[in-house]
């Protein structure tokens, strides 16, 4: 359905997006990931026409952006559009009525959303009563409304707590089956974890890594190690033949340079720990994250590039 082609944008002497490329294709979760400042929000909005490229092509089905196009588009900002003295349903009705719905037809299928994220009771209140979480469920109520042929969210789980986090992927993946192409961005691996067909990932503004999921976790599985215990791990990243480990409370995930090193290393460890799991498995993709974007941080910090 959308395809973006090397496309660039500079902001004086900002690049902001550098030769970003991507495919989101009907009944396909797409994750559009990267830290904070990575060129997720500018991509975006070159693809909803708000900006344009500098060089490079953006199109639908073949053909570049036009008012038909736009319509078949639905969008979540990151940054809530919403009048804050406007009541809930009348802000929903609002945005329907520039989608050209019937007003009838727009009531009934903002009442059917309300009901589903238990905002019904809410209807009548201004949307500057509503809590940061409530206010997100309105913003993708509106952007789904219109029955969108194209989803784009940017940072959707932002306020959301982990019931509605759980509600929104399982409409996420309902989105999917009813062959819609979804877009979302986040900086939350887990979420683009469980969600995600294909994942772009950008850090400053170039595109790092890109493929399926499945791909891509294939690509860097084959040292990683997952270990659950009781004890302090803290020790774990000095071990020999540890290429990366990321170590939290009772949890690690270690990358080794070799699998030569496995039973030894679980000698090790369980000199020292209550060893409850020790497994090879796939990278979580929060491992792979951290492997590509943390070791660019540190090499820009070095140099003097970031604070």
């Amino acid at each position: 359905m959308l395809k973006v082609s090397q496309i660039r944008k500079q902001y004086s002497t900002v690049v902001a997006v550098d030769g970003v490329s991507l495919e989101a294709r009907r009944g396909e979760i797409l994750g559009l990931l990267g830290p904070n400042g990575a060129g997720k929000t500018t991509t975006i909005r070159m693809i909803l026409n708000i900006i344009h490229p500098d060089t490079g092509t953006i199109t639908y089905d073949g053909l570049p952006f036009n008012e038909a196009v736009r319509n078949v588009i639905g969008y979540l900002p990151e940054e809530r559009g919403l009048y804050r003295k406007n009541k809930l349903l009348n802000a929903i009705m609002y945005f329907a009525s520039l989608r050209g719905i019937a007003s009838d037809e727009a009531k009934r299928r903002a009442y059917d959303w309300l009901k589903r994220f238990d905002l019904l009771n809410y209807y009548d209140r201004k949307i500057e009563e509503l809590s940061k979480g409530n206010q997100q469920k309105v913003g993708f109520i509106i952007s789904v409304l219109h029955d969108p042929q194209l989803v784009i969210l940017d940072e959707p789980f932002s306020g959301l707590d982990p019931i509605n986090q759980i509600m929104l992927k399982d409409i996420l993946l309902e989105l999917k089956r009813q062959g819609k192409a979804v877009i979302f961005s986040t900086h939350q691996m887990d979420h683009a974890e469980k969600l995600c067909d294909t994942i772009c990932l950008i850090n400053t503004g170039k595109v790092v890594l890109e493929g399926s999921l499945q791909e891509i976790k294939s690509r860097y599985g084959k040292n990683t190690i997952q270990i659950i215990y009781d004890g302090d791990g803290s020790f774990m990243p000095t071990l020999p033949g540890v290429k990366t480990a990321h170590v939290y409370e009772n949890y690690a995930e270690l990358v080794l340079n070799s699998t030569n090193h496995q039973s030894q290393l679980l000698v090790e460890i369980a000199q020292k720990l209550d060893v409850k799991k020790f497994e090879k498995v796939e990278p979580s993709l929060n491992a792979i994250f951290l492997e590509l974007v943390g070791a660019d941080k540190k090499s820009q910090m070095k140099n003097g590039d970031i604070l």
